[in-house]
């Protein structure tokens, strides 16, 4: 690590509101959802959210580090909390698993090694399993977990995004050379690769956000993804009210997240998908939120263009049309 990411690192760290005290011996949430597969299946998903060792990379936009813990996982931890969410009422059983334990599934300092045969077992009814991890530790060591798993695994890689002055000012240590070796790893050993990319990423002009969003998406397409999730950033770490205050980041819109998605949905057969998890606080008007919200849902569903929520209160909102090659 150079000087200057110590630096960076430091900062981050220092704006940071307090931590909320984490159990690594229990998992800090779960969620049943529906999603679209590229095959066109429509697959119920449990995500599980782990409790374990704070990510590494310090990216300037991160907000998970809240539900991680001071120093490495305890060995057994992980596969406990996974025991305990596995209990589900009496329904279908999901067809896929996602461990996101808000950090990287293949540091062993996040998830010690010696627990993958208890996980791998745990997960042994589901049909794929999903994993998130930072490009750089993308290596042939993961082949080993991926031999242990009855289902197929998928990780999970955030690129954020290809715009060049952000990815120098993100503080996530990622390059496209590194992206592609590992997305290129996942393809040529047959695992599945999911991408998280931002919608208004730090350094960004708001007025090119949906363009660089859905440059990155296919981008994405192009090296591998199966699946490509776009997540709009969300302040309150302190370093975004820090870099707003500088006109270095603009916070997302719903119609920024609308118009990304709809411009994407020529990329099929990969499958974009809107991230909508606290969506609301990113409109302005109640009027057509709840409308706006449900089109989304169906988009992520089907995949399938629809016209766009017309509102009186709002309607003079801009809209872009992108057809980006």
């Amino acid at each position: 690590m150079t000087g200057s990411q110590a630096d960076a690192d430091a900062r981050i760290r220092a704006l940071r509101p307090p931590k909320p005290v984490v159990d690594p011996w229990r998992a800090h949430g779960t969620v049943v959802e529906e999603e679209r597969r590229p095959s066109g299946l429509i697959e119920r998903a449990l995500t599980v959210f782990l409790s374990g060792s704070e990510c590494p990379f310090t990216c300037s936009f991160c907000d998970l580090w809240r539900w991680t813990i001071d120093g490495p996982t305890p060995a057994g931890a992980l596969p406990a909390q996974l025991r305990d969410a596995l209990t589900l009422p009496d329904a279908p059983l999901p067809q896929r698993l996602k461990l996101y334990n808000a950090s990287n599934f293949f540091d062993a300092r996040a998830v010690p090694v010696s627990d993958w045969p208890e996980i791998a077992e745990l997960a042994a009814p589901f049909m794929g399993v999903t994993v998130e991890s930072h490009a750089a530790t993308i290596s042939p060591r993961l082949l080993d977990f991926a031999r242990q798993l009855d289902g197929r695994l998928e990780i999970a890689i955030g690129l954020e995004t290809i715009h060049p002055a952000a990815m120098r000012h993100l503080n996530k240590k990622l390059d496209l050379e590194r992206f592609e070796r590992a997305a290129g790893f996942l393809t040529d050993n047959d695992i599945d690769l999911r991408v998280f990319v931002l919608l208004a990423a730090p350094y960004v002009p708001a007025s090119e956000s949906v363009e660089w969003t859905v440059r990155t998406a296919e981008y994405a397409v192009r090296n591998g993804a199966a699946v490509v999730a776009m997540i709009p950033v969300r302040g309150g770490n302190g370093e975004l009210e820090r870099l707003a205050a500088e006109g270095h980041f603009v916070p997302p819109t719903l119609g920024q997240l609308e118009q990304a998605l709809d411009c994407c949905l020529d990329l099929s057969p990969a499958v974009m998908t809107a991230d909508l998890w606290d969506v609301a606080e990113f409109s302005a008007c109640e009027s057509c939120l709840a409308d706006r919200i449900a089109r989304l849902e169906r988009i992520n569903l089907t995949g399938r263009r629809e016209l766009a929520i017309s509102c009186p209160a709002c309607d003079d909102r801009p809209h872009v049309h992108l057809r980006l090659v």
